[in-house]
């Protein structure tokens, strides 16, 4: 199997219509073990999420602009495994007034909070989990992103946020590459997942992809998102690092499309 023997950290799960539940769920198909995180008033959604999956796997908690939480996963994955080959960080959050075509007016403080959670804490994770890949002999870190070379309707600060989480992903490729550590982004077109739903005016991406990606796109099947962190987690990408590989129908590649 692709990912026998592997142990790998799976956050960002908090339903299962998620790309990372759907990666979780891959994984364990493909022989990984893996472990989730949640945190907070989602805690209970994430463990009822994780009893759907073939083999339910632990929850920890992981809040991730918090250093105690980081410090206590990392301790508890070392007792559990002494070592890591494998993380997907699927954590993003923007405030309400970040996003929407509020963009002009959107106050510094949320800016942050978006840049924080959904970039920078890339970074955080990446450094917290370093001293286990590092007793793996390496592994591999991928993150789930949203294309922002160009500007989107309604998509805004968080936009601004995976655009720097971009960024992030190649700079952490260039730092953690001496360690043996992959680092890469998975760009995915639009799910209709709860994450998804929480966007004002996603249904905008939604009629786009329809005539535009040449293979055409299923909104309602993350598996070809979680398929590809799967082969990125496995061997068969043993000389890919700081890559943004788009899964999303060809969308990404047409200039224009023709519409429905």
């Amino acid at each position: 199997m692709l990912l026998d023997g592997r142990r790998l950290l799976i956050t960002g799960v908090l339903t299962n219509d998620s790309i990372a539940w759907h990666t979780a769920r891959v994984a364990q198909e493909q022989g990984a073990e893996i472990v989730l995180t949640g945190f907070g008033r989602g805690m209970r959604l994430t463990e009822r999420s994780a009893r759907r999956l073939p083999e339910p796997p632990d929850v920890l908690e992981l809040d991730i602009n918090d250093p105690d939480h980081l410090r206590d996963l990392t301790a508890d994955l070392s007792k559990r495994w002494g070592s890591l080959d494998g993380a997907l960080h699927a954590i993003a959050f923007a405030p309400e007034d970040a996003l929407g075509g509020n963009f002009l007016n959107t106050p510094p403080e949320s800016a942050q909070t978006a840049f924080m959670t959904s970039a920078f804490s890339f970074k955080t994770l990446a450094a917290g989990l370093l001293g286990l890949f590092e007793e793996a002999g390496g592994g591999s870190l991928v993150t789930l992103d949203f294309d922002n070379r160009q500007a989107w309707p309604a998509y805004d600060w968080m936009g601004v946020a995976k655009a720097a989480l971009e960024s992030v992903t190649r700079y952490l490729a260039r730092d953690l590459g001496p360690h043996g550590i992959r680092v890469n982004a998975v760009s995915a077109g639009p799910l209709a997942t709860v994450a998804a739903r929480s966007i004002p005016g996603v249904d905008l991406f939604e009629k786009a992809w329809g005539g535009r990606a040449p293979l055409g796109w299923d909104l309602n099947d993350p598996e070809p998102v979680a398929r590809m962190v799967c082969v990125l987690f496995s061997d068969w990408a043993p000389a890919t690092s700081g890559e943004l590989i788009h899964v999303d129908g060809g969308f990404h590649a047409i200039a224009a499309g023709g519409g429905e």
